[in-house]
């Protein structure tokens, strides 16, 4: 005679909203699954944790974070996360002008430069695309991730840190090499492979038509697998 099972019921909310909740099928959902790691035990070896559902902003103005890692370029810096984030930091001395004019100051690098800005508590430290290129490429990540890994490296003061995805920009757009953005997951890899360990922010549109998604990278093999035909 078989053993019954037991069932456990956690409630997530109090009173009538766990129910309430379920049935709200109309809004934007982000649907997390757990990896298949052994969650008893602390994963080996260094892994970019996914900021799914959560704000970078608020999380950079609350001092959750030391550095942020983003883009910037010679020419018009108004629309980036930089610019957002200057005028949020009351302590701030940048702004769009002085941004872009410090960018101006390493233009005719024909390498990928990392630029620091420091904003008081929180420090920038800015990837500059060379000055012939229109956009990123997966190669100029690449390098400009190695950098920033090092300069953490030598700096631990600058940890915690946090990244943008490089993905959905407009002034500083992320290509691939027959053109068209490349999947989160090579962003993904290509920090990962440079040694970056900190956050990652998907951008807010990803929110919204994503499928099941993992909340740290490397992903777990079963994504191979699927791609393989297996189960």
């Amino acid at each position: 005679m078989s053993t019954p099972t037991k069932s456990h019921t956690h409630r997530i909310y109090d009173g009538d909203a766990d129910s309430l909740m379920t049935g709200m099928e109309t809004l934007d959902q982000i649907l997390l699954l757990p990896d298949a790691a052994n969650l008893k035990a602390p994963l080996k070896g260094h892994a970019i944790r996914i900021m799914w559902g959560q704000h970078m902003l608020e999380d950079l103005t609350q001092d959750r974070y030391r550095t942020l890692v983003c883009a910037v370029n010679a020419h018009d810096n108004s629309h980036g996360i930089i610019s957002q984030l200057a005028k949020l930091l009351p302590t701030s001395q940048w702004h769009d002008e002085s941004i872009t004019a410090y960018a101006k100051q390493f233009a005719m690098n024909k390498r990928v430069s990392v630029l620091k800005y420091d904003m008081d508590a929180l420090e920038v430290l800015a990837i500059l695309r060379p000055t012939e290129q229109d956009h990123l490429t997966l190669a100029n990540l690449r390098e400009g991730f190695e950098m920033v890994t090092e300069m953490i490296r030598r700096k631990p003061q600058r940890l915690p840190s946090a990244s943008v995805s490089f993905l959905g920009a407009r002034a500083n757009k992320l290509q691939e090499a027959g053109g068209g953005e490349p999947s989160f997951e090579t962003v993904l890899r290509t920090m990962h492979d440079a040694g970056y360990m900190g956050d990652v922010y998907p951008a807010v549109h990803m929110w919204e038509t994503t499928p099941p998604v993992f909340a740290r990278y490397p992903f777990p093999e079963s994504i191979q697998r699927m791609r393989e035909g297996g189960f």
